[in-house]
């Protein structure tokens, strides 16, 4: 389970708190929601969980073990990162996923690495892209490959910043069931930012309203209401229910 408790953050010592007293819960195989206006730092948070940057007070756990006090090989065997810029270089589809491996070894990766790759590769419907060259493929296919890379790191946490910020429709939709089938199939637990409401409520099991640098209200997909949305991203939204389905009309938010 992913617990973070009390956390604030500023980026100088006499700076502003960007994160403040910010409290937040999340179990085995959940997918939560990380949701606000652009600037109430969200991307912070997650700098935070991954160790980009060190809280200024507070902690972050996973099942009881202080990420603060692992080392980067460590945490990369609890968390799994895909950033909403993703870069590979001129990679091979499987040397893009061994880069995952990295913490597993030293100079070359062994045996062992090579078969979690292929693992991977098959899990994600990627073994025939294995020896095309990243560069060549499309939006979607290079965040199929984003969340390959951090599976093969076997992770127990995956954090997304905006997985589907650049994608078309169709592989919007892909992207976010192949993410919820990882979270049902193998425990996987996920924190993501996702823009659009109607993806998050679909897609999510907790959802974070985070606004001024607080987690204002924690609630599940059935306690998400009109007042929340309205309060955290200062706008006017309605929310229908559609053939017992909740559609929340106003529902992309910058």
């Amino acid at each position: 389970m992913l617990e973070i408790s009390n956390l604030s953050f500023r980026y100088g010592r006499n700076s502003r708190l960007i994160l403040e007293n910010l409290n937040l819960s999340l179990g085995e195989g959940e997918v939560g929601i990380l949701l606000g206006r652009n600037g109430s730092g969200k991307t912070t948070l997650f700098k935070n969980i991954i160790g980009v940057e060190k809280p200024t007070d507070g902690d972050i756990t996973f099942d009881g073990n202080s990420l603060k006090k692992m080392t980067k090989s460590e945490r990369a065997r609890v968390i799994g990162y895909v950033p909403q810029d993703i870069r590979f270089g001129s990679l091979t589809v499987f040397e893009s996923i061994m880069i995952g491996r990295i913490s597993y070894f030293g100079y070359r990766p062994g045996e062992a690495d090579i078969e979690a790759v292929n693992e991977v590769l098959q899990k994600m419907g990627l073994t025939e892209y294995s020896d095309r060259n990243v560069e060549q493929l499309s939006g979607g296919e290079r965040q199929k490959i984003a969340i390959a890379r951090a599976l093969a790191q076997n992770p127990r946490l995956l954090v997304f910043d905006e997985p589907t910020g650049n994608l078309d429709i169709s592989n919007e939709h892909l992207i976010l069931r192949q993410a919820r089938e990882l979270a049902d199939d193998f425990n996987i637990s996920i924190l993501t930012s996702l823009h659009d409401l109607n993806q998050a409520l679909n897609f999510g099991d907790r959802f974070f309203f985070l606004k001024d640098g607080k987690i204002k209200y924690n609630v599940t997909r059935d306690e998400v209401t009109e007042h929340i949305i309205s309060d955290t991203f200062d706008a006017d939204v309605r929310i229908l229910s559609i053939e017992g389905e909740k559609v929340i009309l106003g529902g992309k938010i910058l």
